[in-house]
């Protein structure tokens, strides 16, 4: 029988027998350009650690049922294999729920919208089509293995399930399918704090971790109370927080950061920092909270407030928590400090409006569902994210008419014979359009910003999926134009762009920006509302005038030498110029510390 790489005994962690902390960071290889990913594995080093972690997200690997790829910025064997020529272990942690402020919380949209799927449950559909994607994965987790010369160390179970459910027979099913594919390497759960939490998702005879911001001593206390020969290992160091749109920037201190790991490290810990490199939700991949109230979208950058910033630098909280971490006993020598990446110098690049939004939209895409019944959510139309244009011809009789929309997901601009009369909200929205007897142009364009990745609305559909009335009087007869901003080519955006002039409010713009020699920038788009920014064939992620996050972080390896192409589409209002930055733009920021309370 294979023996782990890590064990343990008498509630101490043990590497190849002798005594040893997991020193680990998390670094997504998903929210890093592949050109990044040495150089920030090599950063993770030198802050004092031996270990980096990540999650696989499921949804990045196979956007369409049954095209699951491992190429290119999805390539984790070639991550995987970096890091080890870093001198560094590796924890994979498969999910297949990852949560991770991950669209969707990592599960494929065509997955969790097919009708009675039962989400992270022993529902049989479910287990059959995690099977499917573990046949995929997992025997490439497993080739990694230290026991077959890679650097992977240990494998985790789902993923704070305790803090979902307590389904334990669908829990054990995930250990029983890493076991059976060839995973020997150290199994862990990972869950919050509490007895609520570690009674659901950790199961006998597996090491139980927990994931925490603050109070060390205390969750050290419960573990070591429930599970008395094991280590303490705490999974998740929340040693800053993310972001959502229309809030403050979460920071916390690299004092207050440094003490709580001091506690972890004081305690005999193993630890995680979560997150050591954030990088960045490029794309559509930003996922979305709910308070209850409301969908909380969380913004394009994941920078998190970690040690190693957005663009590589290395933060005053890189040194503060490399000193905690270099002065154990057993640390490693410290390692040569990387200097920063190199950024382009500030500049402004006038923009050239192109073809009006409404105008654009319908060049770009066919439309789907003629005249059918009622709206179709995202999931009827294939859509996993982006937009939809929704259009009706309804008979309005003379005078004012309040129009309400039910079970929007999640903002809608609305068009009256393609004139905007109003922005819709989440939920139930409402607006007044006047009517003279005829029948108007009625447009909605809906606007998925994000799918929910945690807590019980998880896999929540997108779209229209209630109705559209006119007073109590339902409007049917819709087409629909799904509009899969993220998988557009340049064609599709030229064919955009040419299809009418400019309307001057919204729309598509674009700007060169010309380079020697590519570096990294961040782009700020002064005088637009809310949109979207590509830059050459690569969708760089949202922008909204709303904050906190002001600017785009570009990577270098999306430029080349010579002229670049920035293309916006602008939703609300076309400013006239970009702007390249020196310097991130998180906006103003607040202290933010998790404690469970």
């Amino acid at each position: 029988m294979q023996r782990s790489t890590l064990t343990h005994a008498d509630g101490s962690l043990l590497r190849n027998g002798q005594p040893h902390r997991v020193l680990a960071g998390s670094l997504h290889y998903f929210r890093v350009h592949p050109g990044h990913w040495a150089d920030r594995l090599r950063r993770l080093a030198a802050l004092g650690l031996n270990t980096v972690d990540t999650y696989v997200p499921w949804n990045f690997h196979e956007r369409t049922r049954g095209d699951i790829r491992f190429d290119g910025p999805r390539d984790l064997d070639r991550f995987v294999r970096l890091a080890q020529a870093e001198g560094l272990d590796v924890v994979v942690r498969p999910g297949p729920y990852i949560c991770a402020e991950w669209d969707n919380g990592g599960l494929p949209a065509w997955l969790t919208g097919t009708p009675g799927m039962r989400l992270r449950t022993s529902h049989g559909p479910f287990l059959e089509a995690v099977d499917r994607w573990f046949d995929a994965l997992i025997p490439r987790v497993a080739d990694l293995q230290a026991d077959r010369g890679g650097p992977v160390v240990a494998v985790q179970i789902e993923n704070e399930y305790g803090s979902y459910g307590d389904d334990h027979g669908y829990v054990r099913h995930i250990r029983d399918a890493l076991v059976v594919r060839g995973i020997t390497e150290l199994l862990y759960t990972a869950d919050g704090p509490t007895p609520l939490m570690q009674d659901g998702g950790a199961l006998p005879g597996e090491l139980a971790a927990a994931t925490f911001g603050s109070r060390p001593a205390e969750a050290a206390a419960l573990l070591r109370a429930r599970r008395s020969g094991e280590p303490f290992f705490c999974a998740e160091f929340w040693n800053g927080w993310f972001d959502h749109w229309g809030e403050k920037h979460h920071v916390r201190s690299a004092a207050s950061a440094a003490e709580d790991l001091g506690g972890i490290l004081d305690e005999g810990g193993s630890v995680s920092l979560y997150m050591a490199h954030g990088g960045t939700n490029f794309g559509l991949w930003a996922g979305a909270n709910h308070d209850g109230d409301g969908i909380q979208p969380t913004v394009t950058s994941y920078d998190s407030d970690a040690p190693i910033a957005e663009n590589g630098a290395l933060t005053p909280k890189f040194f503060a928590l490399r000193d905690r971490l270099t002065a154990l006993d057993d640390a490693a020598p410290r390692l040569p400090l990387p200097a920063d990446p190199p950024l382009l110098a500030p500049r402004e690049l006038p923009v050239t409006p192109h073809a009006g939004l409404l105008d654009a939209l319908r060049a770009v895409s066919e439309p789907v569902a003629a005249a059918a019944p009622l709206p179709p959510s995202f999931e009827e139309l294939s859509l996993a994210s982006g937009l939809v244009l929704y259009e009706a011809e309804p008979l309005l009789p003379p005078g004012d008419h309040e129009v309400t929309v039910t079970g929007l997901h999640d903002r809608a601009q609305v068009f009256v014979d393609d004139t905007p009369v109003a922005v819709l909200d989440r939920e139930s929205a409402s607006f007044t359009v006047s009517g003279t007897g005829a029948r108007v142009r009625l447009a909605l364009l809906v606007e998925n910003q994000g799918r929910i990745n945690y807590g019980p609305l998880l896999g929540q559909g997108k779209g229209i999926l209630g109705g559209v009335r006119v007073e109590r009087r339902l409007v049917h007869g819709w087409t629909s134009r799904p509009l899969p901003l993220d998988a557009w080519t340049p064609r599709d955006t030229a064919r955009a762009m040419a299809a009418a002039p400019s309307d001057g409010r919204a729309g598509f713009a674009t700007a060169v920006l010309s380079v020697a020699e590519p570096a990294d920038t961040f782009v700020a788009l002064p005088g637009f509302g809310k949109g979207f920014l590509w830059v050459n064939d690569t969708l760089l992620g949202r922008y909204w005038e709303i904050g906190p996050q002001t600017t785009l972080y570009l990577p270098g390896p999306l430029l080349r030498p010579g002229d670049n192409t920035l293309t916006v589409l602008e939703l609300e209002r076309l400013g006239d110029r970009l702007a390249l930055r020196d310097r991130a733009g998180l906006g103003p920021s607040e202290e933010y510390v998790e404690t469970f309370d």
